[in-house]
C-alpha cells in the first residue's frame, strides 16, 4: 500500500494548496524535507510553490502565512499538488476548491493531502476507491458518510496517484518515503540525522498510540477487553459478555478495572462511547439522534445527561461556537474530580 509507484518517484515540482487556517507545522515539515534533500545532495532536485485560490497568501491557524503564493494556473507545470488544511477545514472547502481539485485531477497531476487536506479530496470525490488517511479527529465523521473511501489509521498512505498523511510532523515521514523512492536510503538517513529524528517511521505506523500505551499499562487481558469495547459501540456488550469473551469471570474483570484504572468496566465503556460521540459531534454533520444511536445510547435524553456529566455541557451546546476564553470543561470541581479518575488519557 505504501510502496511508492513509479509515477510518484519521478515527482520533482510540488504545489502546496493552502486553505485558510491550514496547519503551518504540517506544511513546513513537508517543505523542509525537500529543502534538505536539495542541500545534502548539492542539487536542486525539488522545487515547491505555495498555492491559493486567488494567488494571495492565506493565514495559517497560528496567524502566520507565507510571503508569496500563486494560483494553480500561474505555477509552473506541477507533478503533484498537496492540499493543506487545518482544524476548521470544513469551513473552507467550497465549490471553488472542489472544482479546482477536480480540474487538477483531470490534468493528470498527482494529488495528496496534509493533515486535514484529505477532507477536501474526500469531498471532491477524488478518493473514492482509494486508501487514505487523515487526522484521527476527523476520521470518525468522514467514515460515516463516505463508505467508498478506505480510511486507514496509518501515519501516511500512498495509494497509486494519491498521497495522504495525518497532521503534526507526519508529513516528514511521507516526504521521506518520496525522497527514498528516487534517491535511496542513504539520503533519507542523512536528512533524518539533520532533523535529529530517532527513526524514520513508515506508512504502517499507526497515528493512534497503541491501546496498551494509551491506557498507561501493559495488561494483556485488560487491553483485549478494551479493544472489544471499541469494536462494539452501537450495540454495547454487557460486562458479563465481555468477561466471557475474555475467558475471565465477571469478578476478575471488575477487579482488574478497579485496581488498574480506579473505575468499573461499565463506566470505562461509557467513557469510550462518549469520546466517540464527541468526535462525531465536532467532525460530522450527523444529527444528535444519529450520534446517540451509533454510540449505543437508548435515548437522546440518556446520551445528553451522560455527555454533560463528563464534559460539563450538552451535546447541542458542544456544537455551538465557544468563547475563546471559556474553559473547555465547565463542570463543578466535585464532578471534575469524580470524572477525572475515569477519563481517558489524552492521545
Amino acid at each position: 500500500m505504501n510502496e511508492v509507484p513509479t509515477k510518484l518517484s519521478t515527482i520533482r515540482r510540488i504545489g502546496f494548496l493552502t486553505l485558510d487556517e491550514y496547519t503551518m507545522i504540517a506544511v513546513s515539515s513537508a517543505i523542509e524535507v525537500l529543502r534538505m534533500a536539495n542541500r545534502l545532495s548539492g542539487q536542486t532536485h525539488y522545487s515547491w510553490t505555495i498555492l491559493t485560490l486567488d494567488g494571495r497568501p492565506v493565514p495559517s491557524s497560528n496567524g502566520m502565512s507565507y510571503s508569496s503564493a500563486a494560483t494553480y494556473d500561474a505555477a509552473d507545470d506541477l507533478d503533484m499538488v498537496l492540499v493543506c488544511g487545518g482544524t476548521n477545514v470544513a469551513n473552507f472547502v467550497n465549490d471553488k476548491v472542489v472544482n479546482l481539485l477536480r480540474r487538477i485531477a483531470r490534468d493528470g497531476v498527482v494529488l495528496g493531502g496534509l493533515c486535514t487536506g484529505t477532507y477536501a479530496l474526500v469531498k471532491s470525490g477524488l478518493l473514492d476507491g482509494y486508501k487514505c488517511t487523515i487526522h484521527w479527529e476527523n476520521m470518525a465523521g468522514l467514515r460515516e458518510f463516505h463508505s467508498r473511501v478506505k480510511f486507514q489509521e496509518e501515519l501516511f498512505v500512498i495509494d497509486r496517484d494519491r498521497m495522504t498523511c495525518t497532521g503534526g510532523i507526519a508529513p516528514i515521514d511521507m516526504m521521506l518515503a518520496l525522497v527514498r523512492s528516487s534517491f535511496g536510503k542513504t539520503l533519507v538517513a542523512e536528512i533524518s540525522n539533520q532533523f535529529i529524528l530517532e527513526r524514520v517511521r513508515d506508512g504502517y505506523d499507526r497515528q493512534h498510540i497503541p491501546l496498551a500505551a494509551r491506557l498507561g499499562f501493559n495488561h494483556g487481558a485488560l487491553v483485549d477487553i478494551a479493544a472489544l469495547m471499541e469494536a462494539n459501540f452501537e450495540e454495547p456488550l454487557s460486562a458479563v459478555e465481555l468477561a466471557k469473551l475474555a475467558g475471565l469471570s465477571l469478578r476478575q474483570v471488575q477487579r482488574m478495572f478497579q485496581e488498574t484504572l480506579d473505575t468499573t468496566p461499565t463506566k470505562y465503556y461509557l467513557q469510550l462511547r462518549l469520546r466517540r460521540a464527541r468526535e462525531l459531534l465536532l467532525q460530522s454533520q450527523m444529527s444528535i439522534t444519529q450520534i446517540s444511536v451509533s454510540c449505543g445510547f437508548q435515548s437522546t435524553c440518556h446520551f445528553s445527561k451522560s455527555y454533560r456529566a463528563l464534559y460539563g455541557r450538552t451535546p447541542r451546546s458542544e456544537r455551538q461556537p465557544q468563547k475563546s476564553d471559556a474553559p473547555e470543561f465547565n463542570a463543578s470541581p466535585a464532578l471534575r474530580r469524580e470524572t477525572s479518575r475515569a477519563r481517558l488519557p489524552s492521545i
